[in-house]
């Protein structure tokens, strides 16, 4: 593999997953803080009160990053930091921001903020979270001040972190905050949310005349088809619908696809949450694409499924999550979007693995990590020889931190934390990554005897 001096490397995190402090600083709770507390939606019960202890140990951490060598960090701001009430502004909670950016740029490190990763205050849920068209405002209400606080040290913005996530996982199959099962009610909270997108970038180009990039954040999965039947093709055509078609259409062509408008119709009272100029919004002028990938899908037809498809047996090496490895796929996927979508630069703003990490001897040792991320770098390499655009790459994740609802069960970090007495250490895999970034500069043939572990 080869990058260039201009491509960027990165790692990151998100707020709920490493910061803890969750009343600390005037900050008051998310839906995630009340969700873990529900039974049997979070493995144990854990929840993210401490987490990596990050709000206080945010100094050490930050040499971390500076060790590996990567030129920016992507992180998020919890949204009830800085606004713990409606309309109330917590200027506590910002200087937590201000002082972290500063460090970052201190020590050569540049900050990718996202605003927002599924941390939604209680206060906006409790008001009927992204289901009600108000928390649009609300949202542009807190970007506006991140903005306006922190635009002159920040590299870049995303507005959105996957909101396949935070509205399907969330509101329609239950298994994230705030933990609805409604599809009704998820259609209207993805709306918008894709919405409040389009209003922060309007606020920071139009109404704050930034030159800061900015972009959106999606999940993508490409799915195929268990057999070439009829049968198995329609299931991977809705599969698609449902994880990509259906963010990926509105923010780049401005609507949403009809088939899967009339598939979901069953469960929609009506689409007139839909207003006049909402898709001109959704599918605004962006700098950058961000896209995080760790799988493929492959499904097969199932006639009692919502929407006629279920996930299908793979011989494929799994993770430790139990899905596919499949580095041929991530390219595959790269190729469909720039025939289909975009010509945007693209960020690969997450990509890594869990696996189940031991310490031994002071050392992680977890070589199938290693494999995953040289064979997906090894992709985005041989992505640009082909003209791809990919201008970087970020790896999920700096360190082992809360993992939604499957707590602390699932390590993704290549930093091993051990969260009884909140040592890190670093496993094989941010020595390699540190290694790749170290050749790019020096121009160093990889895989060589002296840079092997």
């Amino acid at each position: 593999m080869k990058f260039t001096n201009d491509f960027i490397f990165g790692t990151a995190t998100s707020a709920y997953q490493i910061e803890g402090a969750h009343l600390s600083g005037g900050r008051t709770q998310s839906i995630w803080d009340v969700f873990c507390d529900l039974p049997s939606k979070v493995y144990k019960n854990h929840n993210g009160a401490v987490a990596c202890d990050h709000y206080y140990r945010f100094e050490e951490d930050i040499q971390h990053i500076k060790n590996l060598g990567v030129d920016t960090y992507r992180f998020s701001i919890a949204w009830p930091r800085i606004f713990p009430e409606k309309g109330k502004f917590n200027a506590e909670g910002m200087n937590f921001y201000k002082t972290l950016t500063s460090r970052l740029l201190e020590e050569g490190i540049k900050p990718a903020v996202t605003l927002y990763h599924w941390d939604l205050p209680v206060w906006a849920h409790e008001e009927g979270g992204w289901a009600n068209r108000e928390c649009v405002e609300w949202f542009a209400e807190y970007a506006r001040v991140c903005f306006q606080e922190l635009d002159a040290q920040v590299d870049s913005w995303i507005t959105h972190n996957e909101p396949w996530c935070a509205g399907f996982l969330g509101y329609h199959q239950g298994v994230h905050a705030p933990g609805h099962q409604n599809l009704d009610e998820a259609l209207k909270a993805v709306h918008h949310i894709l919405l409040s997108h389009g209003k922060a970038v309007k606020i920071l180009k139009n109404e704050l005349q930034s030159q800061t990039p900015i972009g959106i954040t999606l999940n993508l999965s490409p799915v195929y088809a268990k057999t070439d039947s009829l049968n198995d093709r329609l299931a991977a055509n809705n599969a698609d619908g449902y994880a990509n078609r259906w963010f990926l259409d509105p923010v780049f062509k401005g609507q949403y696809p009809v088939d899967m408008m009339n598939l979901f119709s069953k469960y929609v009272h009506s689409y007139d949450f839909i207003k006049r100029g909402d898709m001109e919004l959704t599918s605004i002028e962006c700098d950058f694409f961000g896209i995080n990938f760790y799988s493929r899908s492959l499904v097969e037809f199932n006639a009692a499924g919502d929407f006629m498809y279920q996930g299908a047996y793979s011989d494929y090496k799994k993770t430790g999550m139990g899905w596919d490895i499949s580095p041929r796929e991530f390219k595959e996927l790269i190729y469909r979007l720039r025939k289909e979508y975009t010509d945007l630069p693209i960020y690969i703003t997450e990509n890594g693995a869990a696996f189940d990490d031991v310490v031994v001897e002071g050392r992680v040792h977890d070589s199938k990590r290693v494999e995953y991320v040289e064979q997906h770098l090894q992709a985005v390499s041989e992505l640009n020889d082909e003209g791809m655009n990919i201008q970087g790459y970020y790896l999920w994740s700096l360190m082992d931190n809360f993992e939604w609802s499957f707590g602390y069960d699932k390590r993704f970090g290549v930093i091993y934390v051990d969260f009884d007495s909140q040592e890190r250490i670093w496993k094989d895999s941010a020595y390699r990554y540190a290694e790749i970034i170290k050749s790019r500069s020096l121009k160093m043939p990889l895989g060589t005897a002296e840079n092997k572990i």
